[in-house]
């Protein structure tokens, strides 16, 4: 049988899941809690400490299960959306109050304290991320606490972009953060998942477990004449997407940014570092 992916498996030694009871070897197993996040952004950790490698981030209104809470104000569970397994804050998370009714489609927003943009906002809220709307008044959106969001800059649960190399493209510039996904710093892996889901496609987070879960594997000419706008290529541990047959958009550490870059040039450059494309990937065409 298969291993299971410790990234998304929500088991250790000494707990796991009571759903994987009789698939994984642990000392209990639990039901866990289901809980809500609601800072704007929260890190999910491999260990329970403020040092420990960024894994993902998790964004306002996720729902995570938990299944286990430490003494020093860790929460080990799995997000819901991509499955992913790690430590959070548990002051990032609450028990889930209303369904998120709005998403924020900005790269960032402001929650206000009032109808007015003049006040100190209370937070930012980066793209993707969920809330539940009151009601809209003139040109802003009420919370339910009375929060007031530019109502410009949310769009309905269940509305979808249609152009995902669109989406990646309007990070350009955005810092490169390993295990980001924020206009605050984000990894290639990270872009590529926040822009599928914008457009309501599935996407898991690692560029592994892209390379392996999105599109069908094409062939192109050497010179590589064949790639079409939203090709996705794969290098071991990062991923690229092509904006159009000159170019391709990235997160990269070459950069430290998102950088749109002649695929030539990135081929070549990657290429120097070590690494050849292990795959070009093309994902079905929406209508």
């Amino acid at each position: 049988m298969r291993p299971f992916d410790p990234r998304v498996t929500p088991a250790r030694p000494d707990l796991a899941a009571k759903a994987l009871y009789g698939r994984v070897a642990a000392q209990r197993y639990v039901e866990g809690s289901v809980y809500e996040v609601i800072a704007p952004q929260t890190p999910l950790r491999g260990e329970p400490r403020p040092d420990a490698p960024l894994s993902t981030e998790a964004l306002r209104g996720e729902r995570v299960t938990v299944y286990d809470n430490n003494a020093e104000g860790w929460a080990w569970g799995q997000l819901s959306a991509d499955g992913y397994v790690g430590w959070l804050a548990t002051s990032s998370l609450a028990p889930p109050r209303l369904q998120p009714t709005h998403k924020v489609v900005a790269l960032l927003t402001f929650v206000f304290p009032g109808p007015s943009i003049k006040l100190p906002p209370l937070e930012a809220l980066p793209f993707g991320a969920q809330l539940a709307i009151a009601e809209t008044k003139e040109q802003m959106a009420i919370t339910p606490a009375r929060g007031y969001v530019p109502l410009v800059h949310l769009a309905p649960i269940g509305s979808y972009e249609r152009d995902f190399v669109a989406i990646a493209q309007r990070f350009v510039g955005a810092p490169y953060l390993w295990g980001g996904k924020t206009i605050l710093g984000l990894d290639c892996s990270g872009l590529l998942q926040v822009a599928l889901t914008a457009c309501g496609i599935a996407c898991p987070r690692d560029s592994d477990m892209q390379e392996e879960a999105l599109g069908t594997p094409i062939n192109v000419t050497a010179g590589l004449t064949g790639l079409q706008r939203g090709d996705l290529i794969f290098w071991n541990g990062h991923v690229a997407i092509i904006r159009d047959r000159a170019s391709l958009i990235h997160a990269n550490a070459f950069h430290m940014a998102v950088a749109n870059e002649p695929i030539a040039e990135a081929i070549d450059r990657i290429r120097t570092g070590g690494a050849e494309i292990s795959s070009i990937r093309r994902l079905p065409r929406t209508p």
